[in-house]
């Protein structure tokens, strides 16, 4: 069983808050870690158990009555649970009494947005970062914002390189022997997640067209979001097409990233770039294997920037500084594949990039992001595939991949 990075500040907020949800995507070790952490007695109950399904559904107060220092497993499935729980919690504000999950972000479903505001704990909860499966702890993030990037211990290469991206996080995945039925195991995943989660949350006009869309979102990770080009694909209006991206991010298979802008520089494109949250998913998707990239090695590009987004993603979730993921793209092509901003407003960049050797013209949007930060500006970083730390200048470095969990 792997040590989960938000195992910690789940205990730490059920000593002080009386509902915690762990929310992130259907098999990626929820439950498993609700079960760990139930050890102590709680009483443990899944909305996957069709009796326990419709007995919550038809009367949620009644489910409800008498719970305590309970684990409640798909919690997205009996949304109006929320609304008892906040009933619950109202005349017992004891910390620890809930704990949740959820396959699906249920706070953006309308009726419960507020049922249980300052009375409950979100954490997100992604597949396996390369920290939890090398069983270290990463300071990756700490040290970017110090500027003290140090070279990794065992630095992963080439191939290895590649063969650690397509294998993604999902811990069923993680542990088949081989890359075919890691790929049989992911569009199985994929299948249920279009044809039964997404029922859960709303309704979908074009069902049978949901599978031609994800493709076409995984032709486009690492772009800039077009909902009129993403919707005509299947044939829906731009406002559809947008509804079914904010459906997918629901269920957490893709992560929309805001653009960073500021007056200090014009011409600054506002629009939202997607990403895949597991790179592994986002390969199959998109037909790659491994003899696939090697023998096209410009596919490797987009696989390993939805990689790296998803491995800041789950240290963001671990660590105790409080941050915002951005991107950068100016109109005269300067860009910045990721960019996370400090609630004290300090900002790092990061570069991704597939090959080898850097050159200083790799830094070209992480300058331009330096100079229209100013002293907020703490490092800018282009991870690429070698081993060794190399400064590029005044609080401008390149570093290895490794480097995320090394």
């Amino acid at each position: 069983m792997f040590e989960r990075l938000v195992e910690a500040r789940a205990r730490e907020a059920l000593a002080d808050t009386p509902v915690v949800l762990i929310v992130g995507p259907r098999r990626a070790g929820k439950t498993t870690l609700v079960r760990k952490m139930g050890d102590d007695g709680r009483y443990y109950v899944t909305l996957d158990d069709q009796t326990a399904l419709e007995a919550a559904r038809s009367d949620p107060v009644g489910f409800i009555r008498g719970l305590d220092r309970a684990i409640i497993d798909e919690i997205q499935r009996a949304p109006d649970l929320l609304l008892a729980i906040k009933k619950s919690v109202d005349e017992d504000y004891r910390p620890g009494r809930f704990l949740l999950t959820g396959s699906a972000n249920v706070l953006t479903l309308p009726r419960v947005a507020d049922s249980l505001a300052g009375r409950m704990e979100t954490i997100a909860m992604l597949p396996l970062a390369r920290a939890e499966i090398a069983e270290q702890p990463s300071h990756f993030l700490e040290m970017m914002f110090e500027g003290k990037l140090v070279k990794p211990a065992d630095a992963v290469l080439g191939d290895d390189l590649v063969q650690l991206v397509l294998l993604g996080g999902f811990p069923e995945a993680i542990s088949r022997i081989s890359e075919r039925r890691r790929q049989d195991w992911l569009r199985s995943y994929l299948t249920s997640i279009l044809t039964r989660d997404l029922r859960d949350i709303a309704d979908i006009e074009k069902l049978t067209e949901l599978p031609k869309f994800v493709r076409l979102l995984a032709e486009h990770s690492g772009q800039l979001v077009n909902y009129s080009q993403l919707g005509s694909g299947i044939n829906v209006s731009h406002k559809t097409g947008q509804r079914y991206v904010g459906l997918l991010e629901q269920v957490f298979l893709i992560s929309m990233v805001q653009p960073w802008f500021t007056n200090a520089l014009k011409r600054m494109v506002k629009t939202p770039k997607i990403h895949f949250l597991d790179s592994g998913l986002l390969a199959t998707t998109r037909g790659l294997t491994f003899d696939r990239v090697k023998a096209d090695r410009t596919t490797f590009g987009p696989l390993l920037e939805s990689f790296v987004f998803s491995e800041i993603l789950k240290l963001m979730t671990a660590t105790d500084l409080r941050l915002s993921p951005y991107h950068f793209r100016h109109r005269d092509g300067r860009e910045v594949d990721l960019i996370l901003e400090r609630d004290d407003g300090m900002i790092v960049g990061i570069e991704v990039k597939a090959s080898a050797t850097v050159k200083p013209s790799d830094f070209g949007g992480l300058r331009a992001l330096a100079e229209a930060c100013g002293d907020r500006f703490a490092c800018g970083v282009v991870l690429y595939d070698s081993t060794d730390v190399v400064s590029f200048g005044e609080k401008l470095v390149a570093a290895p991949l490794s480097s995320l969990w090394g």
